[in-house]
């Protein structure tokens, strides 16, 4: 038994590998893109945005009405979805087909991922469930370090299609191991959704969601255009972008597990200092990009910081709505990829306005936003907490 809940929790990982390398891996091929459909820059840069909006917008409603579902049919439906786009990207002649089969599978990411990390909780007994969210959370760290430039490799080594290829592969391997080895899992008690939307009334949550939309909106601004950049900054050749999108990502592995010490230490102070950090990082891009050996040293130090945003701001979400964890995950997805959306069309709009290596001064203004709005809450709620003690000692 203990084997086989291991091995589901690999397929579900699997699963969240093959949605994020079909969500993310587009940004390692925009330049293929660009050129095979005729299209600007920018509106290649619409199949990350418009992405990321649709799950945005939908996320929490259709984690809601999926809560009462089967969470075998959830998944299968899922997968099988994205699958299918990945083939349809493959086949497609026209800009407006992609981008179409784009807005599609956005519908379910969301919806994925939260049944995703339920189903691996009551995978195994209680104690260890965290562990097992953790491990299938994983696979949005691997999707990074291997699922994006795997992509933009194969688009530039063999073709487009093969790049796509490789993300409908990915996705049918987890459809194939849901469907055979995943038992049925009827939800048997399910949170209603007053309580879950109950948490909605927090303020607190509020500023946190905004903290979080903006350190999203800053590391994605510019690594949305990652092969943009490096290609006319730093004049890396495609194969070149290809191994520092894999350096990118293999580092990252290793930012999130130091930015998870950091948070085991202060969740608070490790929160404040990513946003200062990542702007830190942005401004020494700005003076080495034109310099190719610097700049790869930089990149993987863009890497370590970029992988905490993922792991912070979840951590962060989650300390004000930690009561109802299913919607708790999905308004993470949700407003992580509404920052997205904002980043990567505002990296767009310094792209067409002020040209490429103005780039990072997008990044650097909402990771200043986010620094301040955390400020914001921290000092607000220290302040009420601070009076409500005084308020208690005096009665």
């Amino acid at each position: 038994m203990k084997q086989r809940n291991t091995l589901l929790i690999v397929i579900l990982a699997l699963g969240v590998f093959g949605i994020i390398t079909t969500e993310i891996g587009v940004v390692g091929v925009l330049p293929q893109i660009t050129e095979k459909f005729g299209v600007t820059a920018s509106q290649s840069g619409l199949l990350v945005s418009l992405f990321a909006l649709v799950v945005a917008v939908s996320g929490p409603f259709l984690t809601l009405l999926a809560s009462g579902i089967n969470r075998k049919r959830i998944l299968l439906l899922s997968v099988l979805v994205f699958t299918i786009s990945n083939l349809v990207y493959m086949m497609a002649t026209s800009y407006n087909v992609m981008l179409l089969f784009r807005i599609l599978p956005a519908f379910f990411h969301p919806v994925f991922f939260s049944v995703a990390l339920v189903t691996a909780a009551k995978l195994v007994p209680p104690e260890k469930s965290s562990q097992a969210v953790t491990k299938v959370f994983a696979g949005i760290t691997v999707g990074f370090a291997f699922g994006v430039p795997l992509t933009s490799y194969l688009a530039e080594q063999l073709s487009l299609e093969a790049a796509f290829l490789f993300g409908a592969l990915v996705n049918g391997a987890a459809f194939t191991g849901i469907l055979f080895w995943l038992p049925s899992m009827p939800v048997m008690e399910r949170m209603s959704y007053g309580k879950q939307l109950g948490i909605l009334r927090k303020p607190g949550l509020w500023l946190n969601i905004a903290a979080v939309m903006c350190l999203f909106a800053a590391m994605f601004s510019v690594y949305s255009y990652f092969a943009e950049y490096l290609g006319q900054v730093s004049r890396m050749t495609g194969s070149l972008i290809s191994a520092m999108l894999m350096v990118f990502g293999i580092v990252m592995i290793m930012g999130n597990f130091l930015f998870g010490v950091l948070l085991q230490k202060s969740v608070t102070k490790t929160v404040l200092l990513f946003p200062f950090l990542y702007a830190v990082i942005y401004l020494m891009n700005y003076w080495l990009g034109p310099y190719l050996v610097p700049m790869i040293g930089m990149i993987v130090l863009w890497g370590i910081v970029h992988s905490g945003g993922l792991i912070i701001s979840q951590t962060w979400l989650m300390e004000e709505s930690g009561e109802a964890p299913e919607f708790g995950n999905s308004l993470f997805v949700s407003f992580s990829n509404l920052g997205i959306t904002i980043g990567s069309a505002a990296g767009g709009w310094f792209i067409s306005r002020l040209g490429v290596p103005q780039l990072v001064w997008s990044g650097v203004l909402f990771a200043a936003l986010a620094f301040f709005l955390i400020l914001i809450k921290m000092s607000v709620f220290r302040a009420r907490a601070e009076s409500a003690e005084h308020r208690a000692t005096a009665e």
